[in-house]
């Protein structure tokens, strides 16, 4: 019953209404006037049609925005300039590369510091395009503390999944997981030393991914390889691979809240300690520096009548229904769908676009609650507890953090000592006399009206 409560305090921190988001599955799709199937099985609008919308669960395969295709790259986070908070994003692609969720923040040293205080989800950046195969490396260290968990992981709108999880008790492993469309084997996991640990500098994590094979390395060090022909499922009749487009997503998520399951908490190490000695100014931190994007070709012998777009074509989402379109679709605004884009969508998606999708009333639920990036480790997604700050990221100018900061990096926030490397990123057990990270956790995302909503949502429930 959290989950709920917190869609609603997500949708009124945004301005956006307080409903509760009906389930979606693939026998049972969302309705015309929530047409968008979102990450967790909710029905939505506007957020809910762009990243981790999933097609065979919405009420028609437009209904969710075409993903935008892989940009190979060298992204680093020097600011955050190429961030854009996930209330703001309308699903322009050329204008911003990284979508936010929580409070990310400037490191003075170069890197973007992923934040977690007690009564919110964490922080998740989530890539505004995706890709199908390619090498992806990320530059990071994480957090520490058990039910504190660091993530960086792959996943696709049909819940395809490749995992780097760091479990803040285990500091000297990570673990390499990966699932197909959901379907939770936690046997796939296997440990991948690191050494001396994942906390005190960074490390390169990669994942290189193609139709046939998929490896994880840690400081260009192989470390397991998993072969798709190893994955047949006769009972399915499908190889169970990750084989879909997916989106990077690098996060610090709190698996250890009493209100998760079980299994949830046992794994993460236990219960969270919000008084921990890991903590800096109450918060734990993650660092991120640099993401790296190689994409590989798409399969041989799919459609592709375009270059920009990767679209589902049916319900049994494998690397042979995906077709490469020219179709982009960026959406006038957060009551807007990929059925109905608004004005704002490119002229060749408008053509082709239906009007007979319902518009949606003001009482459906506009962004996604709770942090995608535990993936499908998580028993439901991850519920702030005692604000309405899950909104609150980065500005449309890309460089702000909570309401009422231009920059989180430059307004009395900062971070640990560097202790004269790039690579070092101080917590709260460093015993540095560096400067430490201040989020502003006083000023909460949206409107007094939206803090309101957000507490009633807790309490009725």
């Amino acid at each position: 019953m959290v989950r709920h409560a917190f869609t609603a305090a997500v949708a009124a921190a945004a301005i956006v209404g307080s409903a509760f988001a009906q389930k979606c599955t693939r026998a049972s799709k969302c309705p015309k006037d929530s047409p968008c199937c979102g990450l967790y099985g909710d029905c939505g609008v506007g957020a809910f049609c762009l990243g981790g919308c999933d097609p065979t669960m919405s009420t028609t395969f437009d209904s969710c925005v075409p993903n935008p295709v892989c940009k190979s790259g060298n992204y680093q986070f020097t600011d955050l300039n190429d961030v854009q908070s996930i209330d703001k994003y309308l699903g322009d692609n050329s204008k911003v590369n990284w979508q936010a969720q929580g409070n990310p923040i400037k490191y003075p040293s170069g890197g973007v510091a992923l934040t977690m205080a007690e009564g919110t989800v964490g922080t998740l950046l989530a890539s505004t395009f995706y890709v199908w195969y390619g090498k992806i490396c990320a530059t990071m260290s994480t957090s520490q503390g058990q039910g504190v968990v660091t993530a960086f992981i792959m996943m696709s709108d049909v819940k395809d999944e490749i995992d780097f999880e760091f479990i803040g008790n285990d500091i000297n492993n990570a673990q390499a997981n990966w699932y197909s469309q959901g379907v939770t084997n936690y046997e796939n996991m296997e440990k991948l030393k690191v050494s001396p640990d994942t906390v005190g500098k960074t490390h390169e994590y990669c994942i290189d991914w193609s139709e046939d094979e998929l490896s994880w390395s840690v400081d260009g060090n192989k470390g397991r390889t998993v072969k798709r022909t190893d994955s047949w499922n006769a009972t399915a009749g499908r190889f169970d691979f990750p084989q879909t487009p997916s989106r990077i997503m690098l996060s610090l998520w709190p698996a250890g809240l009493p209100s998760n399951g079980k299994g949830t908490i046992e794994w993460a190490g236990g219960e969270i300690d919000w008084n921990s000695k890991y903590m800096t100014n109450g918060m734990y931190a993650a660092l991120v520096t640099k993401v790296t994007v190689d994409c590989y070709d798409a399969p041989a012998g799919i459609k592709s009548p375009g270059s920009k777009s990767y679209k589902y074509t049916s319900n049994m989402p494998t690397n042979n229904t995906v077709e490469i379109t020219n179709d982009l679709v960026v959406l006038g605004s957060l009551m807007d769908t990929g059925d109905e884009p608004g004005s704002t969508a490119s002229a060749s998606a408008s053509a082709s676009q239906s009007s007979s999708a319902a518009k949606p009333t003001k009482s459906v639920n506009m962004v996604p609650g709770g942090n995608p990036g535990g993936g499908a480790r998580q028993d439901t997604p991850v519920a702030a507890q005692n604000t309405a700050q899950a909104t609150s990221g980065p500005s449309d100018s890309g460089s702000s953090g909570t309401s009422g900061s231009s920059d989180p990096g430059n307004s009395g926030s900062g971070s640990g000592s560097s202790s004269g490397s790039s690579n070092t990123f101080n917590q709260g057990n460093a015993g540095s006399s560096g400067t430490a990270l201040e989020p502003g956790l006083a000023k909460i995302g949206g409107s007094a009206i939206a803090i309101v909503f957000a507490i009633f949502g807790l309490l009725v429930v």
